[in-house]
């Protein structure tokens, strides 16, 4: 099967199972997942299935970087902080429908994979950060959207929802272990936070403190 074939197969997937968006699915459809997944998952690039990267992390299934795109109802203009680079393929498809991307990762070999993709792929309104994310980016803030691409703990780290600007929407994973794990929608109100669960996920942990290789290089 080409890739052609797999990536309309993949859309259709999508689709069906809640992705109706067609400024999501266009920019799911214009990134091209295989330049994010490693040479020996390059057969599985296009299937609907969260794949390992390097340094024990991953890169999500489709499925669900399409459904929180979604959900964080984006604008061209908007500005928007993503916490945990990862590949970049979720900063990639966010790229596609809104002003710029803030994204901050901790793992430098990540980030500097991630800034290489961003390159090759002629992506110039991608800003990436090295470091811990849990603390925002507070030189840029307040966004009017947020995504935390790692699971919190039963709350939100507090710089994150305090970086979020009124009228704004932070999405993030919530829970107290791995197989307890949802996505949680955040909207700022004048009178504060209102809170939905959306659905049931499986991301890795939110760590706040750097790896020694992110303080050294600070």
């Amino acid at each position: 099967m080409t890739i052609d074939a797999r990536k309309i197969r993949l859309l259709m997937a999508l689709r069906q199972s809640g992705v109706t968006d067609t400024k999501v699915l266009a920019a799911i459809e214009r990134v091209p997942r295989e330049v994010f997944v490693p040479d020996a998952f390059q057969d599985q690039a296009w299937e609907n299935t969260a794949l390992p990267i390097e340094l024990g992390q991953t890169i999500s299934q489709p499925l669900v970087v399409g459904l929180m795109t979604q959900a964080l109802e984006l604008h061209p203009r908007h500005l928007v902080l993503e916490v945990g680079t990862g590949s970049g393929y979720q900063a990639a498809v966010l790229a596609r429908l809104c002003r710029r991307v803030f994204t901050i990762e901790r793992l430098k070999p990540l980030l500097g994979e991630a800034e290489r993709r961003f390159r090759a792929l002629g992506i110039d309104n991608i800003t990436t950060r090295l470091g811990d994310g849990t603390r925002g980016w507070p030189e840029q803030a307040p966004f009017l959207r947020v995504l935390v691409t790692a699971a919190g703990g039963p709350e939100p780290p507090k710089d994150l929802t305090d970086q979020l600007a009124v009228g704004g929407v932070m999405l993030i994973p919530l829970g107290d272990g791995y197989h307890d794990q949802k996505v949680v929608r955040f909207r700022r109100t004048e009178a504060g936070l209102i809170r939905e669960d959306l659905w049931p996920v499986r991301f890795v942990p939110l760590l706040s403190d750097p790896p020694q290789q992110v303080r050294s290089a600070s």
